[in-house]
């Protein structure tokens, strides 16, 4: 049972706040706050929640109150993670601001993201000082082209001003101006490129400042992916210490797909080829001074050798996956490899491969280790020039270190594992083009590992976490030990506001060019209803085929993702509806959910098709491959509930406020026509239905 001191404290706390912002509590909020406040609290039950909170539930403020209280007394940190950006911010600028000044709490709160979003001043200065005879190597020399130019060094002279002067604090979220993503790449780092405690710029390091205090702080506020991330390095080493901590996953429902996202690996013909290329060029343009600094030449030309060796290999490996890629019948881009097993003879290769870069990585680590030593112990000029020299190593053998994790996996995917995997390649048009990928197929026994057996409690919410009104798919996907709470709050807003409506429709998505021939015939009847239209594709093909049809005639009312960014188009879709304007946003699946436009922004969501998966994706293809292996239904296990949670995510953007009203336009007769239609539509809010 909770402690009654614990209990009072949240009542007090709760009241306070109310009070003094003027709220109005809802039922649902008061019954969030009971379920996490016992979930974390009640030393008699398991400390694992799932709950399902509908739109306008204040799940933000309930789950604070509830868990921040519990956290204190119990001497545990509350880490908040969500999936997005906007929902951080708001709860680092809006929500714990007010709760802090208006609950009678004392907390102290920080937000914590990831090496990518703050500015790295070693690269900066290396920018700045035109170090172009000596560049730095990238872990990712092939996929963003690095700025050049007058425009772009005064964006690096503009922040190296601003830093020193403490204007700015490094973080390129607060930077006043957008970054093109190559500028973004040169000026930061990640785990495997950062110098740590030997980079000369430590003491005002935008990251490391950022991380000053975090120890101590009662809240941490970070992201879905600096927790895994955290995690997968062994738990404590970014964040609080897992034992100790309290997490809340917010957004809960992306957790599972970014857990494997997390744990994929992945290697590209072309760049391995110039990497190697690249470790050769740096080994003989160092091979003077490090064997100035009394690395043996054997050493090296044992590295050379072994490079030379590594290029020849990956040639013959990429060269039977070119054989397996470029001789089948179906001439399809991608191959999957099924139940996860490799043909032998790339197995036998991959293996091959694998002990070569593992090799490789043992004879680099005697010279890391010297560069290490001599960049801690040389004077300030000998550490300049091994500083970049460590850089160059450290992403040389990270390099390695993602090459040996996926041909381990295509080397051993003959064997029993606890955990299934999905391997398949895929090619753009030539040899040099060949991409190798591993994926677990499963997150949950990685979440179960990692996670939940190490946490001393968590919390999983989102407006849509069930599946065909179950928690089952749920806890399928996370591993959620077996006794987490399920909870649901039902969201305080009338359903029968909206209007759920499926025209007469003549084709159906299962044939898609007929389909999107009607659907053009359509529309421009559809848009002329409302002043905020969204309309949702699950297919980029049959997005595009609608905006070449309807350009001509609604281009100054289009606003089309991928033509501009998604902040862009929302910015300007609120500035017209302002002006008052109609506007429609044609957008996929990440408009699908997390888009708040309430009011006159949205009153009109048009769903081209019910948002099933895409039949090719790999990992749900060997998901379903198992299912089927066990004498299991893929299609009504795995494919329906999860187009049923997108579907509840797609209709979640029209109703946002009380007073919203407005309707939903589902182009696809399935829904009435097909049998798991039934279980989808039952899935639904209580919309007003008109299924014509």
């Amino acid at each position: 049972m909770l402690a009654d001191a614990i209990r009072d404290e949240i009542r007090a706390a709760f009241f306070t706040l109310t009070e003094a912002k003027e709220l109005n509590p809802r039922w649902g909020q008061r019954q969030m706050i009971a379920e996490v406040a016992n979930a974390l609290g009640d030393p008699d039950t398991p400390p694992f929640l799932a709950i399902e909170a509908g739109t306008g539930t204040g799940k933000t403020i309930a789950y604070i109150m509830a868990a921040l209280p519990v956290a204190k007394a119990k001497s545990k940190t509350l880490i908040i993670a969500t999936a997005t950006v906007a929902l951080q911010e708001q709860l680092i600028f809006k929500d714990l601001p007010e709760i802090k000044k208006h609950s009678g709490i004392d907390f102290t709160y920080q937000l914590a993201k990831g090496r990518s979003r703050y500015l790295c001043l070693y690269k900066l200065d290396q920018l700045i000082q035109g170090y172009a005879d000596s560049p730095m190597l990238s872990m990712y020399p092939d996929e963003v082209q690095l700025p050049e130019g007058e425009e772009v060094q005064r964006t690096y002279d503009a922040m190296l001003t601003a830093v020193s002067d403490d204007s700015w604090d490094g973080d390129l979220d607060a930077w006043p101006e957008a970054l093109d993503v190559g500028v973004t790449r040169s000026i930061t780092t990640d785990h495997s490129q950062c110098l740590g405690r030997r980079c000369p710029h430590i003491t005002g390091c935008s990251f490391f400042r950022a991380r000053e205090g975090l120890e101590d702080t009662d809240i941490i506020v970070t992201n879905h992916d600096l927790v895994l991330a955290d995690f997968r390095l062994g738990g404590g080493r970014i964040l609080s210490e897992p034992e100790e901590s309290y997490y809340i996953f917010d957004e809960g429902h992306q957790l599972a797909e970014k857990c494997l996202e997390h744990f994929a690996c992945f290697s590209r013909s072309g760049r391995t080829y110039n990497n190697l290329a690249e470790t050769q060029q740096w080994l003989d343009a160092k091979r003077e001074l490090l064997i100035e600094y009394e690395v043996r030449p054997e050493a090296l030309s044992a590295l050379s050798i072994s490079t030379d060796d590594l290029i020849q290999a990956s040639r013959d490996t990429y060269a039977l996956c070119w054989d397996a890629l470029s001789g089948r019948v179906d001439d399809r881009a991608d191959l999957r490899f099924p139940f996860g097993v490799v043909d032998e003879a790339l197995r036998d290769a991959s293996r091959s491969l694998r002990d070569l870069w593992r090799l490789h990585r043992q004879k680099l680590s005697p010279v890391l280790g010297l560069i290490e030593a001599l960049v801690e112990e040389g004077d300030a000029d000998q550490r300049e020039i091994w500083e970049s020299n460590l850089n160059d190593l450290q992403v040389i053998l990270a390099r390695a270190e993602g090459q040996i994790a996926l041909w381990d996996s295509y080397a051993s995917s003959d064997e029993e594992s606890s955990t299934p995997w999905a391997r398949w390649m895929r090619h753009y048009g030539d040899e040099s083009s060949i991409e190798c990928y591993a994926s677990p197929i499963y997150a949950r026994d990685i979440l179960s590992e990692h996670v939940w057996e190490r946490v001393a409690g968590a919390v999983m919410t989102s407006a849509t976490l069930t599946a065909l009104g179950s928690f089952d798919h749920l806890m399928q996907q996370t591993g959620l030990p077996s006794d987490t709470k399920l909870a649901r709050v039902e969201s305080p807003f009338d359903a029968a506001r909206g209007r759920f409506v499926v025209p007469i429709m003549a084709t159906d998505p299962s044939d898609p060019a007929a389909h999107s021939g009607e659907l053009i015939d359509m529309f421009p009847s559809l848009l002329e209803r409302h002043r905020g239209t969204l309309v949702l594709f699950s297919s980029k093909r049959q997005l595009q085929e609608l905006v070449e049809a309807l350009e001509p005639t609604h281009e100054s009312r289009l606003l089309v993702q991928g033509q501009m960014s998604k902040a862009e188009i929302l910015q300007e879709h609120r500035k017209r509806i302002d002006r008052g304007e109609s506007s429609i946003i044609f957008g996929l699946a990440s408009f699908a959910e997390g888009v708040d436009l309430p009011g006159d922004y949205c009153s009109h969501v048009i769903i081209a098709k019910l948002p099933f998966a895409a039949p090719d994706d790999p990992i749900d293809a060997a998901h379903a491959e198992l299912l089927e292996a066990a004498g299991r239904n893929p299609f009504m296990e795995l494919t329906v509930p999860s187009a049923s949670l997108r579907l509840l995510q797609a209709c979640g953007r029209l109703l946002r406020t009380e007073t919203d009203e407005g309707v939903i336009t589902l182009l696809d007769r399935r829904i009435s026509t097909k049998r798991y239609g039934r279980a989808i539509m039952d899935a639904l809010p209580r919309y007003r239905f008109d299924i014509q």
